[in-house]
C-alpha cells in the first residue's frame, strides 16, 4: 500500500482495506527468513565471544559482539564435537556460517559451520588452554613426578610398530644394555582415535607387565601430526600411571602436553633410550674402579697404622715394654689380614651380584624361553597373542613362533579347559 505525503500510517478509509496486504506474524517472519537466507547464505563474521555456553544436547550458544552491536550465534553438536579449542568469553574469532531467523522468537542468528581464533591457530590455542587448565590442577607439579630407576631390566614402549622411533629405541637399548626385557604396546600415533589408543596402551602396560619404566612417544612431525599427544586423555593416563613414564615426542623443539605430564621428557626417542639405561660397559668399569679404590684405601690405612706403631715403638715410653709392642704388631698383622679378607670378600660379593644380574637378564630373554621348547601363538589376521581358547574359533588362522621359524595353522576345534581335560582322559 502506498501512502500519500504527510498521510498518517493509520489514516486510511474503509475503501482502502481490500487493497492492504496483511501478514501474519509467522508469514512475515518466514518472509524475513527467506530474504536473509538468500542475502546471506555464507558469510564470515569477526567479533568477540560473549556468554558462551554448551548445553547437554551438545549445542553451543554464544554472542558475537563488537563495540557497537551484537549477534546471536549457535554451533550445532556435530560441528562442536570437532572443535579443537574451547570457546571462552573474550576470545576474538572469525566465524563462518549462514544467517537465519529463529522463528519462535523472531530473532536472527548466525549458524556457525566453521570458527577459528583471530590471529591465532586453533590447535595452538587449544594447546595453551589445556596446558593452563591441567597446570592449575597440579598435573604438571614436580612433586608428583616419579624418579626413574637406575638399572631397569623391564621396559615398556607405547608407540607405532612401523615408525622410525621404535627402531631407534631398540637399537640404542640393545647397544647400551643388552638382554633387557622389552614389551611393545603397538598403537597409532596420529589421526582420529590415536589419542584413545595411546591412553589405553599406557593403561594396558600398567595392568599387564611388571615393568620398571615406560617410554611413550613417536618421531617428529607437524603440530597436527603430534596432536594425539596433546589430548587430555593421554595426559591423564600418563599422570595416573604407577610406572614412571618418559615422554619422547618429536624433535628437540617439539613440546607436547604429554611432555609436561610425564615424569621425564626426552627431546627425541633416541634420547629417551639413552636416559632410561646406562652403558653396561661403563657400569662394569665403574665397579672395577671402585674395587681398586677400596683396595688402595685399605692398604693406605694399614700402612698409616704401621707407621704410627713404628713411631710409638721408637719413642722413649715404648722402648721397655717390648712385649706390648710385639702384641700391637701382631694385632696390626691380624687387622691387615682381616682388611685384605674383607676387600676380597667385598670384591667377590660385587662379582656374584653382577653375575646374578646377568643371569636374571639372560633368563628374561624371550628367545631363551623359546629355546627351551616353548612357543608363542598369534592370530594370523591381527597378530594378537592367544592366551585362552575362547580367543579363537574353528576356521581361524593362527601362527606359532618357535625358537627357529614359524608354523601357520588353521584351527579345527577350540576347547575350553574342562573339555580339554575330558578329551585327554579319553
Amino acid at each position: 500500500m502506498s501512502l500519500e505525503p504527510r498521510q498518517s500510517l493509520f489514516d486510511f478509509s474503509p475503501a482502502d482495506e481490500d487493497a492492504r496486504k496483511i501478514y501474519t506474524v509467522t508469514a512475515l517472519t518466514r518472509e524475513i527468513k527467506r530474504i536473509l537466507d538468500e542475502a546471506f547464505p555464507a558469510v564470515w563474521v569477526v567479533g568477540e565471544i560473549s556468554n558462551a555456553r554448551q548445553y547437554s544436547s551438545g549445542h553451543i550458544y554464544f554472542t558475537l559482539k563488537d563495540e557497537n552491536a551484537q549477534l546471536s550465534a549457535v554451533i550445532w553438536r556435530g560441528v562442536a564435537q570437532r572443535l579443537k579449542f574451547k570457546l571462552e568469553d573474550g576470545i576474538q574469532v572469525l566465524a563462518f556460517g549462514r544467517v537465519e531467523v529463529y522463528e519462535p522468537r523472531g530473532q536472527y542468528q548466525l549458524i556457525v559451520s566453521r570458527i577459528e581464533p583471530k590471529g591465532y591457530g586453533a590447535l595452538q590455542l587449544a594447546f595453551e588452554q589445556l596446558k593452563r587448565r591441567l597446570a592449575a590442577e597440579g598435573l604438571f607439579d614436580a612433586a608428583r613426578k616419579k624418579p626413574l630407576p637406575r638399572f631397569p631390566s623391564r621396559i615398556g614402549i607405547v608407540t607405532s610398530p612401523d615408525g622410525a622411533a621404535i627402531r631407534d629405541i631398540l637399537n640404542i637399548l640393545g647397544r647400551r644394555f643388552p638382554k633387557l626385557y622389552i614389551l611393545l604396546r603397538p598403537v597409532r600415533v596420529q589421526g582420529d582415535g590415536a589419542a584413545e589408543e595411546i591412553a589405553q596402551g599406557i593403561r594396558d602396560l600398567n595392568k599387564w607387565g611388571n615393568l620398571d619404566v615406560i617410554i611413550v612417544g613417536r618421531g617428529g612431525g607437524s603440530l597436527e601430526d603430534l596432536w594425539a599427544f596433546n589430548e587430555e586423555i593421554v595426559a591423564r593416563a600418563i599422570a595416573k600411571s604407577r610406572i614412571p613414564i618418559i615422554s619422547a615426542v618429536g624433535h628437540e623443539i617439539d613440546y607436547t602436553i604429554a611432555d609436561f605430564a610425564a615424569d621425564r621428557r626426552a627431546a627425541t626417542p633416541s634420547e629417551a633410550a639413552e636416559k632410561v639405561v646406562p652403558v653396561l660397559e661403563e657400569v662394569l668399569q665403574q665397579l672395577d674402579a671402585f674395587e681398586r679404590r677400596l683396595q688402595l684405601a685399605l692398604q693406605a690405612k694399614a700402612n698409616d697404622m704401621r707407621q704410627r706403631l713404628e713411631r710409638l715403638a721408637q719413642s722413649y715410653g715404648m722402648r721397655l715394654p717390648l712385649d706390648r709392642i710385639m702384641q700391637l704388631q701382631q694385632r696390626l698383622d691380624e687387622l691387615q689380614q682381616r682388611l685384605n679378607i674383607s676387600a676380597l670378600h667385598a670384591t667377590e660379593i660385587f662379582a656374584r651380584r653382577l653375575n646374578e644380574l646377568a643371569g636374571r637378564l639372560a633368563s628374561l630373554d624371550p628367545h631363551a624361553v623359546l629355546a627351551r621348547g616353548y612357543s608363542i601363538t598369534f592370530r594370523t589376521d591381527d597378530g594378537s597373542i592367544i592366551r585362552r581358547s575362547d580367543q579363537i574359533a574353528a576356521g581361524d588362522g593362527i601362527t606359532t613362533k618357535l625358537h627357529k621359524g614359524y608354523i601357520e595353522s588353521v584351527v579345527s576345534k577350540s576347547l575350553p579347559e574342562r573339555e580339554e581335560k575330558r578329551e585327554n582322559k579319553r
